[in-house]
């Protein structure tokens, strides 16, 4: 960039004018590519690759038990840009391979929130620069974890993207870049003709894109057959062969040839949106049909493949992974999600059967274990066994596993080249880290560290409060557990998850860095029968009157209240283990009824459980046993699910 124009540029951003539109080609020139989308804030690849935080998974609990080594399929609740590259790592280690044997996912399918809600009000003029820059921002979001998932596929891997008419002209645009535009295999249309009208002025919109892309030169695929439809006017026929028919129409002229039961799909696929009233329907927002999943994964995939599916929303890839075979990998944001997942699995059994759909599955389905990743519980991390402690805290600081010596002293890895020393919180139980302790490892160490050292331990085991203490040219830096973020080694400062507090709010996407610590809010609640007349009426409620939530934000302690609730979760007849979501009132609805929520008494079983979340993902869970609502105890159990739980 010359220097005029450098100094045009600033001259300009002093004085809070727009840049000309035709200075953006200056600013962000193409790099070796014939076109590409500009727009503000773009990275580069190679920054979103190197700076992108690999945070670990912790797992929660393991529903079912496979033998030591198996697989077993994976629910992870966190930001997926970070949980995709942690799998990238897995990749990198072996650990992650199909059934075959090969590493990487070889089908992503993915349907991403199609844009971003606007609540911005002002002139025409500033919503449509409001609108641009949310669309940008929408556009990067996407492009970042699109380059991630293609780092995670493996060499004959797919990715199917889900759009609608919104975004999917400029996504087409990012996907050419890459994935690169010959690699585009099909642009496939949802049709779906039952979708009610809306009526207005113009066409009511039936159909949704989806584009299909290879990873490499080769890639899986099964040629789809649907059966023939009967026509209302049956068309002349010519048999050819003995094996094949032409159909013609009243013309006589000739149209295309099937089998005698069936033909090829093609890319214009007839598939219904799922009905109001079916009970495949689960209530979550923009849930869309197995059917539709079903057909993608037949044709780009095979049983004993990973599928990928890193906006699972509602589970429809799980759910379909499941049925058919393949291995599987669903991560989300959203407490929602993630109990609707849990929940539609651990009852798969009486779902559908996708080969015959007046049958259910009859089956339970596989072990699977749900993760935190980037939102972790500190009390079930203090108690591991020191050697995965130490994966652990290695991982979390983004620390790359190196066990080396320096001067009788083992350290345990590096971070941005500098040594690493985990300190054994299990072996020197009760011993405290003070400046006597760094006295004495720079007395051992010395200068042949550089000018850095770190040192990972529980936040109580260090005596002083200072992020790093000084010793003749090199600073030796405490990282906490729980929490510990020292601006200068970081390039972004660390955002929290973001709950949805209404229905429209589910598919808002979440951009969070970093990680936090589990920080249950105080509830003050009461549970109870409406009354009329002085009468108990069929009504229960719980009421919330008062919450408190907790989160560091930016590296600040916040406190909050009502304000940072969520939404309240409902298991009406709790089994003691797991926690299967019958309800959910977001915030939205709650306080229109002064935190009350209202529901039908003949629901609730022996116990309710009553998992109460914030904003960031934080939850209060609650067993209250049925005579709290003033109901009389009853024989009776609560549900059976045949899964095994491991803690």
């Amino acid at each position: 960039m010359e220097e005029e124009f450098r100094q045009a540029v600033i001259e300009k951003l002093r004085r809070k004018e727009e840049l000309p539109r035709e200075w953006a080609r200056a600013l962000f020139p193409p790099e070796k590519r014939e076109y590409e989308l500009v727009y503000y804030d773009k990275e580069r690849e190679e920054d979103i690759l190197a700076e992108t935080m690999a945070v670990p998974l912790q797992p929660v609990c393991t529903f079912g038990r496979n033998g030591q080594g198996q697989w077993h399929n994976m629910l992870i609740f966190g930001d997926n840009l970070q949980a995709l590259r942690t799998l990238i790592e897995q990749k990198k280690e072996g650990r992650l391979c199909n059934a075959d044997g090969t590493p990487g996912v070889k089908l992503i399918y993915i349907d991403p929130p199609f844009a971003t809600r606007q609540e911005f009000r002002g002139s025409d003029e500033q919503k449509a620069y409001q609108d641009k820059v949310a669309g940008a921002a929408f556009l990067e979001f996407l492009r970042k974890r699109l380059i991630l998932m293609r780092e995670l596929l493996s060499g004959d891997g797919s990715l199917v993207v889900h759009l609608d008419l919104r975004k999917c002209h400029y996504v087409k645009v990012i996907l050419d870049e890459v994935f690169l535009e010959n690699r585009l295999l099909n642009e496939i249309v949802w049709h779906y003709e039952n979708k009610l009208g809306t009526g207005g002025d113009v066409f009511d919109g039936r159909h949704d894109t989806l584009f299909w892309y290879a990873n490499g030169p080769r890639h899986q695929f099964k040629a789809i057959h649907e059966p023939v439809k009967e026509r209302k006017q049956q068309p002349v026929t010519q048999k050819i062969d003995g094996e094949r028919i032409w159909l013609r129409d009243e013309n006589g002229d000739r149209r295309y040839a099937l089998s005698k039961e069936t033909r090829p799909v093609g890319d214009v696929w007839n598939i219904p949106i799922i009905n109001p009233v079916a009970s495949e329907r689960l209530g979550y927002p923009t849930q869309k049909p197995e059917a539709l999943a079903a057909r993608v994964l037949a044709a780009a995939s095979k049983p004993g493949d990973i599928i990928v599916d890193c906006f699972a929303g509602s589970g429809t890839v799980c759910a379909v992974a499941e049925k058919t075979g393949r291995r599987w990998i669903g991560i989300d944001c959203g407490k929602l999600s993630i109990y609707t997942i849990q929940k539609r699995l651990l009852n798969i059994s009486t779902s559908k059967n996708l080969e015959d759909l007046k049958k259910p599955y009859n089956k339970d389905c596989l072990p699977f274990t749900l993760y935190n990743a980037g939102l972790y519980d500190f009390s079930s991390l203090k108690n591991l066994p020191w050697e995965d402690w130490r994966f652990f805290a290695l991982k979390l600081f983004g620390c790359k596993d190196d066990p080396h010596t320096i001067g009788g002293l083992r350290l345990d890895g590096r971070l941005k080249g500098s040594s690493v020393l985990v300190f054994d919180h299990v072996k020197q139980a009760g011993k405290q880290i003070d400046e006597e302790t760094i006295h004495d490892i720079h007395a051992a160490v010395g200068n042949k560290v550089g000018s850095k050292f770190f040192i990972i331990a529980p936040r109580g085991v260090f005596e002083f409060q200072q992020d790093y203490i000084d010793r003749d040219g090199v600073r030796y830096y405490a990282l906490r557990i729980p929490y510990s973020v020292i601006n200068e080694l970081h390039r972004r400062e660390f955002t929290a998850l973001q709950q949805p507090n209404d229905e429209a709010a589910v598919n808002d996407i979440v951009d969070a860095w970093g990680f936090d610590f589990i920080r249950p809010p105080a509830v003050d609640w009461v549970a109870g029968l409406k009354r009329k007349n002085g009468q108990a009426s069929g009504a229960a409620f719980l009421k919330i009157k008062k919450f408190k939530s907790h989160a560091r934000l930016h590296g600040q302690e916040t406190h909050g209240g009502l304000e940072t609730f969520s939404m309240l979760m409902l298991d009406f007849d709790y089994g003691g283990d797991v926690f299967d979501l019958d309800a959910v009132f977001y915030a939205h609805q709650l306080e229109g009824s002064k935190w009350e929520a209202a529901f039908l008494s003949e629901r609730i079983g022996d116990k309710v459980m009553a998992v109460f979340i914030d904003i960031h993902g934080n939850e209060a869970r609650v067993v209250i046993p049925r005579s709290e609502f003033g109901l009389s105890s009853r024989r009776g159990r609560g549900k059976a699910i045949a899964r095994k739980v491991v803690r």
